[in-house]
């Protein structure tokens, strides 16, 4: 997949070995649930398909989360007036499972507090319907490195652990020499708080709830230089040739749509270390042409299958640029 992409988009580029997440490392899924007055089922859709499978067991999903199935189903199961089809988004956290519902609303309070008794009997840390609250034991937390942070509702995260620290690792090799980084598309700081301890780091992000989790984590820490949040959208406002100047290295983790516009600025800059990383290999390729023809070196190209037996891999690149000297002729 990785190869055909690059290929497509003219790119002389050595494709490392494929590293490999194991069995049973998957830490987040989303489940379909679809409810009504006589039964009801939980499970993943079939394959380009509404129809939902339900599912007894999972050979990627984490052990954790596939002991929570029945609890999971007993919290659906109460919701037969309240939703025909909705989605559970279940995430390990450091200290527990965030379940997540959405799609749906209680409007009975008898439900609701059968709800809460529930998720209590089984030790979820937190129960929410629809960005609402019903039950918080304690905040979710993840650590990113040695800080802590508090996990949003239904927030993003790498899929794998073991992927998170492949591409952390990928990420301060590359810009060890570093000393103000930008982390464009930061989510809540699972790059930038690693690379905080080595280097000042610009945090943009248009998730305003995750920016305000990673500023709060970067606020509490302790051993971090400097960390600046900006709450963004990159895609309709991306930071221009001239902002991007300042720093000496720029980090992007962009939805599967890729950073298009957000690269046509970068192209410009003298920027000396980049990293990119993707789950679509089309679009990175696309963008990575487009560093190319600005002058950027591609020094490594990682695949890393986070995501088993799907059509789905993630992509870490870094390049690199030298800068002209004034004196150069040509």
């Amino acid at each position: 997949m990785v190869v055909d992409a690059f290929k497509r988009y003219g790119l002389d580029a050595v494709i490392s070995p494929l590293i490999e997440c194991g069995n049973h490392t998957r830490r987040r899924v989303t489940l379909t649930a679809s409810v009504t007055q006589k039964s009801y089922i939980i499970g993943f859709n079939r394959y380009r398909s509404h129809d939902i499978i339900a599912i007894k067991e999972c050979p990627v999903t984490r052990s954790e989360i596939l002991s929570k199935l029945d609890d999971i189903r007993a919290i659906c199961a109460l919701l037969t007036n309240n939703a025909k089809r909705f989605h559970v988004t279940v995430t390990v956290v450091e200290n527990g499972f965030d379940v997540a519902l959405s799609g749906c609303v209680v409007q009975s309070e008898f439900v609701r507090q059968k709800m809460i008794r529930v998720a209590l009997s089984c030790g979820i840390t937190r129960l929410s319907v629809q960005g609402e609250v019903l039950i918080e034991q304690e905040k979710p937390v993840i650590y990113f490195g040695d800080v802590c942070v508090e996990f949003p509702i239904g927030g993003f995260l790498q899929a794998t652990f073991e992927a998170e620290t492949i591409m952390s690792d990928i990420v301060l090799t590359h810009l060890k020499k570093a000393k103000n980084a930008a982390d464009l598309f930061a989510g809540v700081g699972t790059f930038t708080l690693r690379m905080a301890k080595k280097m000042n780091v610009r945090a943009i992000e248009n998730d305003g709830k995750a920016l305000a989790n990673l500023d709060q984590a970067a606020r509490v820490a302790t051993g971090l230089k400097t960390v600046v949040c900006e709450k963004r959208d990159l895609f309709r406002r991306p930071l221009s040739a001239k902002e991007l100047e300042c720093f000496d290295s720029v980090v992007f983790d962009p939805p599967r749509s890729g950073a298009e516009e957000q690269v046509n600025e970068l192209a410009k800059t003298t920027v000396a270390r980049v990293v990119a990383i993707s789950c679509n290999p089309v679009t990175l390729a696309r963008d990575l042409s487009l560093l190319v023809t600005g002058g950027y070196t591609i020094e490594k190209v990682i695949p890393i299958d986070q995501f088993l037996w799907s059509p789905h891999i993630e992509v870490v690149a870094t390049l690199s640029k030298r800068k002209t000297k004034k004196s150069w002729k040509f």
